[in-house]
């Protein structure tokens, strides 16, 4: 029998999962299938786009303006998207559709449906018959009408973006890059995610929202001011009960610095302006029902459809997604997505003609601008006898809620810590009864009977992201996938938000019975490169690579760069070749690429070394003349023993540093940072070793070596421990007589970690060099961002002991040769050069602005 005509129009997380749900169902042998998509790429993940905006555009450097960037409109030959930059979000990329017998016309618009000829006319000209059709156009951004907005009936003005599609955020990566102040408008889910990447970009950040509370769709007054306080914290200035009216344009003279014609401002209700050069409308979506329309469908807030998706008008046109309307709800949210597509799919295959989709009930995770977000049902009580249990802990950013009504679960709202959510969810999707003591919706209490993950039911939806259920996991485990990477890869449980991750560990984990294998990928030091870091370096040294780019061309495997590996590739070369290693400052991030410790609100952080804590007037007097001279608004005493000088400009850090004539005290980078002393037996009546002295000399043989991670040092001069030596990542505590005792592994911050005792020894020039050759064996042997409270423990305290004291196998000579090496390539960078290394490089892109008057809450 020959197979139907089935044509999908929308390329997207609706249309494509459609087609995936249909080939599961034998659909293939039954249609012949054609999928249009107005964008040039293949089906990708529209939630990762913030992780594209905040991570992969970032100040790590990334190449290119956009994954289409140097390449002609793609069509069904057309350039295959995983040689793009984003691959990571592609769902299903353009091999995918030919290994499937799917035809698909990327960039390409459907503009008509002949309903009773059975075509659809695109806007390259042809015309494709259908027997079934399937409309998933999805949604678009919503522009409000405001003066200031478009440059003509079409554009945009210029410096104005959405935030929907991939090329809407490669262009604003692109236009982030040379400008300096955003005003994102909206302060929904959308709006601050794009504050979230346009702040990682470097940019000064407004979040405009029209109501008094974010995220108000989901959250009630209390936990909106919650997550406004995480927001802010990073940086982001919040403006609540504003409305925008207007955008201002730059002047047709260009005398205010911005290209005439460009966004200069955003205007608000009340006359007020706020200066700006990119504007982001997140004001909210609509349903791209034109297609609908001009077709003759019945079209009322989207496409009407009954419960098999089919629209009310024609059996033989089904329609999936944002751009639906079912039961008079329209649904925003990919969970519901995913209920459609099964039920389209049940019904066209006639897998089961049955099949009914009866409405979502709606129940999100999110990760919201780094911040756990998960939210159902009701978001306060709606009846006198509804109960209501909640916990707020705002210095943690933490609030919990759940409303509960005739013992059902009709609401909850968690944020910051969501260790709850996949029994909550169950309960609300489900109705299960709930426990009598309601502190254990929000807390897992000791002996609580509630469910836990082996008690979820294997429809439990556990990634909304990607529509993968509790089910799925367990059947891919017990199909033969043996690794926690493998079964993310192949289900992509884990791979939108990430908000679901450790929920999907726990469920594979118990679904292996403790036979999960070891992931290989884990061993290796970076995701673009099969190896081991020792077998990198050997790589390295072998082959004289000097360079991240070498490193790509030669070992990665396919030869492309990675913009997750060229920061921990970068730290490597500099500790295996120092001066020989070719600097490229797309590899560095901004604290290393203008040697400073960059702030939240965008300001600089100076800090010149004073090696053990120890200073005289004359540097005391620099520093405050230098404090004077640049309007350093804090004077800081360190944790370190440091003087730090906190809120300098960008573009003044070569001028402080040439003032201040000090060498850099490394608070910055992944390097070896300060050492901290107590006065020692110059002056303490308990002194046991001059504790000074070695601090000083330890700091200055060691200072601003490349590390995996920071280090931070003490020496105490007795075991009174006041210089906090036993909780460092290296320590020295004088014991008497000359005696000294080496810590490693000490740790006092948010892991609190005494170290071990690596080893006694009987002179402070003993203890010197043994704290060289630990720093070196745990600079080559490290993980990337791996401290050494977490190496110490890895390796075991006997290990480093045979390896570095007994000198078991003979390297110690080696390591102490290598660590001579990089402390003779040492080179200060605030005395070695001061002029720019690229014009941009002390460009000031994060000015002070006055923060805007905020309506008291």
């Amino acid at each position: 029998m020959a197979r139907k005509r089935l044509v999908v129009v929308g390329n997207g997380m609706a249309g494509a999962r459609a087609v995936e749900e249909i080939l599961h169902r034998g659909g293939g042998d039954r249609f012949g299938i054609t999928i249009f998509g107005a964008e040039p790429y293949g089906n990708y993940n529209r939630i990762m786009l913030s992780t594209v905006l905040s991570e992969l555009g970032g100040s790590g450097g990334g190449s290119g303006g956009g994954p289409a960037a140097g390449t002609e409109p793609r069509t069904e030959s057309g350039v295959d998207p995983d040689q793009d930059p984003y691959e990571d979000i592609y769902l299903n990329p353009m091999r995918w559709y030919a290994e499937n017998g799917v035809t698909l016309h990327s960039g390409v618009r459907v503009v008509r449906v002949d309903r009773f000829a059975k075509k659809v006319f695109s806007d390259d000209g042809a015309t494709t018959p259908y027997d079934k059709l399937i409309i998933a156009t999805g949604s678009r951004t919503f522009f409000p009408q405001m003066d200031g907005m478009w440059a003509d009936d079409r554009t945009l003005t210029p410096g104005v973006f959405g935030f929907r599609t991939l090329d809407d955020t490669t262009a604003m990566i692109g236009y982030a890059r040379s400008h300096r102040r955003a005003v994102v408008i909206g302060g929904g889910l959308l709006g601050l995610e794009a504050a979230y990447g346009l702040r990682r970009q470097g940019m000064v950040v407004h979040v405009v929202q029209s109501s008094p509370v974010l995220m108000s769709q989901q959250l009630d007054e209390e936990a909106g001011a919650i997550l406004r306080r995480a927001v802010e914290a990073l940086g982001i200035t919040v403006r609540t009960g504003a409305r925008t009216s207007g955008i201002c344009r730059a002047a047709a003279d260009g005398t205010d610095g911005a290209a005439a014609g460009t966004v200069a401002g955003v205007r608000f209700a009340d006359g007020e302006t706020l200066e700006c050069d990119m504007v982001v409308v997140t004001a909210g979506i609509r349903p791209n029902v034109g297609l609908g329309v001009v077709s003759g469908l019945t079209v009322q807030r989207a496409i009407v459809v009954d419960d098999q998706l089919r629209s009310v008008d024609d059996d033989d046109i089904y329609a999936v997604g944002e751009c639906v309307q079912h039961r008079g709800e329209v649904y925003g949210l990919v969970a519901p997505l995913w209920e459609q597509t099964s039920v389209l799919a049940d019904h066209i295959t006639g897998a089961n003609p049955t099949a009914a989709y009866h409405g979502s009930r709606m129940a999100t995770k999110l990760k919201v601008a780094g911040v756990d977000v998960a939210q159902m049902g009701l978001k306060r009580p709606e009846r006198e006898d509804d109960e209501l249990v909640r916990f707020t802990e705002p210095r943690r950013g933490v609030y919990k809620s759940v409303v509960v009504r005739h013992g059902r679960l009709v609401g909850a709202t968690l944020l910051g810590e969501t260790s709850r959510v996949a029994f909550l969810i169950q309960a609300f999707d489900r109705g299960l009864p709930l426990p009598e003591d309601r502190a254990e919706l929000l807390f897992q209490l000791a002996g609580s009977a509630s469910a836990g993950v082996g008690e979820l039911a294997d429809n439990a939806q556990v990634c909304d992201c990607n529509g993968v259920s509790r089910g799925d996991l367990v059947a891919c485990v017990r199909a033969g996938t043996s690794t926690l990477a493998d079964v993310m890869n192949k289900t992509r449980a884990g791979k939108g938000c990430g908000s679901c991750k450790g929920l999907v560990r726990q469920i594979v984990e118990l679904a292996a019975g403790g036979d999960l294998a070891e992931d290989q990928a884990s061993r290796w030091y970076v995701p673009a490169i099969p190896m081991t870091k020792p077998e990198l370096t050997e790589e390295i040294r072998t082959r004289g690579l000097r360079s991240v780019s070498a490193v790509f061309a030669e070992l990665s495997r396919d030869g492309r760069e990675d913009v997750r590996s060229k920061m921990p590739l970068a730290s490597l070369l500099r500790t295996i070749w120092g001066r020989e290693y070719v600097d490229e400052r797309d590899a560095r991030f901004i604290n290393d690429r203008v040697h400073a410790n960059i702030q939240r609100d965008g300001t600089f952080s100076v800090v010149p070394r004073i090696s053990g804590g120890v200073t005289s007037s004359a540097q005391l007097r620099r520093i405050a003349d230098v404090a004077d001279k640049y309007d350093v608004p804090m004077i800081k005493i360190t944790g370190g023993q440091r003087i730090d000088l906190l809120g300098v400009r960008k573009e003044d850090l070569p001028k402080v540093w040439a003032d201040l004539g000090m060498p850099s005290g490394y608070a910055y980078g992944k390097s070896f940072r300060t050492v901290k002393t107590c006065v020692g037996t110059d002056f303490c009546r308990y002194g046991l070793g001059d504790s000074t002295a070695l601090g000083i000399e330890l700091e200055e043989r060691y200072k601003g070596l490349e590390s995996p991670a920071k280090l931070k040092l003490a020496v105490a001069g007795c075991p009174r421990n006041c210089s906090e030596a036993m909780v460092k990542d290296v320590g020295v505590v004088a014991v008497g007589e000359g005696r000294w005792d080496v810590y490693v592994g000490g740790a006092a911050g948010a892991t609190v970690r005494r170290g071990d005792v690596l080893a006694r020894v009987g002179s402070a020039a003993e203890a010197l060099r043994l704290c060289g050759t630990f720093m070196q064996y745990y600079r080559e042997q490290a993980g990337w961002l791996e401290r050494t409270y977490d190496f110490v423990p890895r390796v075991g305290i006997e290990e480093l002991r045979a390896i570095l004291v007994e000198d078991r196998d003979g390297v110690v000579a080696g390591l102490d040769a290598r660590m001579q090496e990089s402390v003779d390539a040492y080179a200060d960078p605030w005395l070695e050069s001061r002029e720019p290394v690229t014009s941009g490089q002390f460009r000031d892109s994060l000015p002070q602005v006055e923060p805007p008057q905020v309506p008291a809450q």
